[in-house]
């Protein structure tokens, strides 16, 4: 009997490690059949990470753009208002300049038209105090020439003196002279040359015409050659 129970025994032990086996084996296959199911989703998981970063790189990007196109614009808007700036600056410098050099032309052309009428205006006569000629002997050429014909329009020997140095100073006393870019001509430059033609019509060629053109002008425009020649001195011409 004892021997038939050990048997016995021995045989539900084995048929229980056989059931625990089997059991221990389903439950292992379940924990697997998890673990299996669980891999995918973190997969999914981890490429949505992935998906998100890109997405944020993306946005950093187009931030960075924008902000790399608007200081990009600022600069250039900048720039464009500075030129501009300097461009109305040297345009106001240019109106200012110009404005100067209006009121300094005026200004002058204001003196001048005063000298002219102090001098000839009020008819007197300005003084000379240099060397008095004792007659046109003292002189040869076109100033002898000069020297008695303005004896014969009336003038007093003591006015040869401001007539030669006006002549001196326009001519040189030459007939020929011409001023190129005036179109003034000879003794007396008058201008234009053709003018002296009421004195003659060889007024291209004599002195004489020429001297009596010249002082017919002077009397009727100064009074005298020593007005005149004030009028020289003071404004450049006369």
């Amino acid at each position: 009997m004892n021997r038939l129970w050990s048997r016995v025994g021995i045989r539900v032990a084995s048929v229980g490690l056989l059931v625990a086996g089997v059991i221990g084996g389903v439950y292992l296959g379940k924990d697997q059949e998890v673990q299996a199911q669980g891999a995918p989703q973190v997969n999914v998981v981890a490429q949505v990470d992935v998906a998100e970063m890109q997405l944020l790189k993306e946005r950093h990007s187009r931030h960075a753009a924008a902000r790399a196109y608007q200081r990009k614009a600022e600069d250039e808007a900048a720039t464009k208002a500075a030129a501009e700036a300097k461009a109305a600056a040297v345009k106001a410098r240019t109106a200012e300049k110009k404005l100067i050099e209006k009121k300094v032309a005026e200004k002058k052309a204001e003196e001048a038209k005063k000298a002219e009428s102090s001098s000839s205006g009020s008819g007197a006569t300005v003084p000379y105090t240099g060397d008095i000629p004792a007659s046109c002997d003292e002189y040869s050429g076109n100033r002898a020439t000069g020297c008695a014909l303005m004896l014969n329009a009336g003038f007093k020997i003591d006015q040869f003196p401001c007539l030669d140095k006006l002549w001196k100073k326009e001519s040189g006393w030459n007939h020929k002279a011409a001023n190129p870019s005036s179109g003034a001509y000879g003794i007396p430059q008058s201008l234009p040359g053709s003018k002296m033609a009421s004195e003659g019509s060889d007024w291209k060629s004599n002195p004489a015409t020429q001297i009596k053109w010249g002082l017919g002008y002077i009397k009727g425009r100064y009074n005298t050659p020593c007005n005149a020649w004030s009028h020289s001195q003071n404004t450049g011409w006369y």
